[in-house]
């Protein structure tokens, strides 16, 4: 008889619970760290206004903490009508959409915020490569890093097509390259630099890595589409 099979189902379940346990408490220590600056910006965002709330990188991170509850009522209404519907893997997929616009979303927005020459200064280009990685510091690096994360991460789970790391770092180039080329056109007071789209590449890899262990399994079967009923014998 094979002992080590019965064990492993409650191992996988409590391996679980200690990763849920581990983010939940990572994430209420990010929120309790920075709690004084995001409180700041709390008066204006209840207020409903755009001025000192959705145009500062307080009120975006602030907005995005409180609609957590709301992407994930979200995830969990598609994942209960895709199970009625027999879907499988409803949950993954429900998690993995929800999770591309939640955590792009408003990475994005931050770098599309206007300077304070905007429309006044013109679009600056930077095409020597490592060369803004010195004036981005620490704080620059990880924040780029971050713009693509959840796509990065997601999206190999939700669809096969770029389950693969070069498509990952296609699809995360060519994002930041759109992203770029709209702060140049729109002349927000930005520099476009090709810095920004090797960093933004290497983190939508980098959480695709961080993810290889669910979207392998699932890349080459097609998990949309309904199981077949079961024919009745006889």
């Amino acid at each position: 008889m094979n002992h080590n099979a019965s064990p492993s189902a409650p191992t996988r379940r409590t391996r679980r619970i200690v990763l849920l346990g581990l983010a939940v408490l990572a994430m209420a220590s990010a929120v309790y760290v920075v709690r004084r600056p995001l409180m700041m910006s709390a008066p204006m965002c209840m207020a409903g206004r755009w001025h000192g709330c959705f145009d500062t990188f307080n009120g975006v991170v602030l907005m995005t903490l409180v609609a957590l509850p709301l992407a994930a009522l979200v995830a969990w209404a598609l994942a209960r009508r895709r199970r009625a519907t027999g879907v499988t893997s409803a949950w993954r997929m429900s998690l993995a959409e929800v999770g591309m616009v939640h955590g792009t979303v408003p990475f994005v927005w931050l770098t599309m915020m206007p300077g304070a020459g905007a429309g006044i200064v013109p679009g600056r280009v930077s095409l020597v490569p490592l060369r803004d990685l010195v004036t981005m510091g620490p704080l620059g690096i990880v924040g780029n890093l971050l713009v693509f994360a959840s796509l990065g991460f997601f999206a190999p789970m939700r669809f096969a097509a770029p389950a693969s790391v070069p498509r990952i770092l296609a699809l995360g180039a060519g994002c930041s390259v759109l992203v770029e080329t709209a702060q140049y056109v729109l002349r927000l007071d930005r520099v476009s630099s090709v810095d920004d789209v090797l960093v933004n590449a290497a983190g939508a890899v980098l959480a695709a890595l961080a993810s290889r262990r669910w979207w392998r399994t699932s890349a080459h079967a097609p998990s949309d589409r309904p199981r077949p009923a079961p024919v009745p014998a006889g």
